[in-house]
C-alpha cells in the first residue's frame, strides 16, 4: 500500500510517499480501506520531533480516518466487512489502509459522507474529554475557546451550543470570526485587532479551552469567573509561562490539560462509547455540521501540512484516497 512516511524530524519536505506492507488486523482490530484522513496540529509537532520525544523516523502520521471495513478480527464482533466507519488511531492515518482497535471505531453519522466523517474523531474526542469530562461544562455556563475557527474550535462551538452553553471565541480574522458566530458563538473577537481580555472583561466565563499558551495564560486566569476551569490542549506560543498563584487561589481556579494520543486503548474505547452516545445524535440531527476547508490527495500531504501551519484555513483539512 501507499503511505506517507516521516523520514526524519524536520519540515514538510521530510514527508515521503512510500510503499508499505498492508497491515493485518489483530484479533481485536478491523482493517479499514481509508477514504480520508484528517489533519491535526499534533501531526506537525510529530513531524518536527516535538511531540512526546519519541523517535519519528519511519512513522506514518495521522490520528483519524474514515473508510470501509475490509477485514475483521475474531474478537471484533460489532463490525462486518462492508461497514463504513470513522476511527481514532494513534498513528498511521496517512495511508491507504489502517488497522484499528475496533472499539475506537464509530459508525458514520446519518447524513454525513464518509469523507466528511474523517473530520470527526480527533475533534469530538478532544472536545468531549477536555471540555465536558475534565472541565465539566454545564448547561447555562459560558465557555471561551481560543482558535475558534479550527476544527476543534468549531466542533466545540456547535456541541456546547447544542447542549445549552454559551460560547465565546477568538480567531485571527474578521471572516473567521463571522464563521464562529455563524456556527453558534455568541461573540468572537479578532485577536489581531483587539485585546481579547479587554473585550471579554465583564463576561462570566466558566471554562476556557486554550491551544495557545504563552501570554494568553495570565489573561485567561484573570478572565475566569470564580471556580473557573482552564483546560490546555496545546501551547503554540509557548509552554513555559509565569502564573500568579493569587489569581488561582482567590477564585478557586482549576488548571488542567491533556494529550489524547498517549492515552490508553481502554480510555479511548470508553471515550468513544460516550462520544457516540452524547455527540453522534447531534451530528445526525444537523446540530453538528461538517466544516471541510480543503482536501488533498494523499501524495500531497506536505502541501496539506503547509496549509495547516499557515493557519489560513477554517475547519478541517483532509487527505483523500481515490478509488
Amino acid at each position: 500500500m501507499k503511505a506517507i512516511v516521516i523520514t526524519r524530524p524536520g519540515g514538510p519536505e521530510v514527508l515521503q510517499l512510500q510503499e508499505r506492507p498492508r497491515p493485518a488486523p489483530a484479533a481485536h482490530e478491523v482493517l479499514i480501506k481509508v477514504k480520508a484522513a484528517g489533519l491535526n496540529r499534533s501531526d506537525i509537532a510529530l513531524r518536527e520531533g516535538k511531540y512526546g520525544g519519541q523517535p519519528v523516523a519511519g512513522v506514518v502520521p495521522g490520528l483519524e480516518v474514515a473508510g470501509e471495513v475490509i477485514a475483521v478480527g475474531a474478537a471484533a464482533p460489532r463490525w462486518q466487512v462492508g461497514d463504513h466507519v470513522c476511527a481514532l488511531v494513534s498513528e498511521g492515518a496517512y495511508a491507504e489502509y489502517a488497522a484499528v482497535d475496533a472499539r475506537h471505531c464509530l459508525p458514520i453519522p446519518a447524513g454525513w459522507s464518509v469523507e466528511e466523517a474523517a473530520s470527526l474523531p480527533e475533534t469530538t474526542f478532544t472536545v468531549w474529554s477536555n471540555v465536558f469530562q475534565t472541565a465539566a461544562l454545564q448547561p447555562g455556563e459560558t465557555v471561551l475557546v481560543h482558535g475558534g475557527s479550527s476544527g476543534i474550535g468549531l466542533t466545540l462551538i456547535q456541541v456546547a451550543t447544542a447542549l445549552g452553553s454559551r460560547v465565546l471565541a477568538t480567531a485571527g480574522s474578521a471572516d473567521k470570526c463571522r464563521d464562529c458566530e455563524k456556527f453558534g458563538a455568541a461573540r468572537c473577537v479578532n485577536y489581531k485587532e483587539e485585546d481579547f481580555e479587554q473585550a471579554f472583561k465583564g463576561e462570566q466565563i466558566n471554562v476556557i479551552l486554550d491551544m495557545v499558551g504563552g501570554d494568553y495564560t495570565a489573561k485567561n486566569l484573570r478572565l475566569l469567573a470564580p471556580d473557573g476551569r482552564l483546560q490546555y490542549i496545546n501551547a503554540m506560543q509557548g509552554a513555559k509561562v509565569e502564573l500568579n498563584l493569587l489569581d488561582i487561589m482567590s477564585k478557586r481556579l482549576t488548571l488542567s490539560g491533556s494529550m489524547l494520543r498517549p492515552r490508553s486503548a481502554d480510555y479511548k474505547a470508553a471515550l468513544a462509547a460516550e462520544v457516540e452516545q452524547r455527540v453522534w445524535p447531534l451530528a445526525a440531527s444537523g446540530q453538528l455540521k461538517p466544516v471541510i476547508y480543503k482536501t488533498f490527495p494523499l501524495a500531497e500531504a506536505a502541501q496539506a501540512q503547509e496549509l495547516m501551519a499557515s493557519s489560513e484555513h477554517i475547519g478541517k483539512i483532509l487527505l483523500v484516497n481515490e478509488g
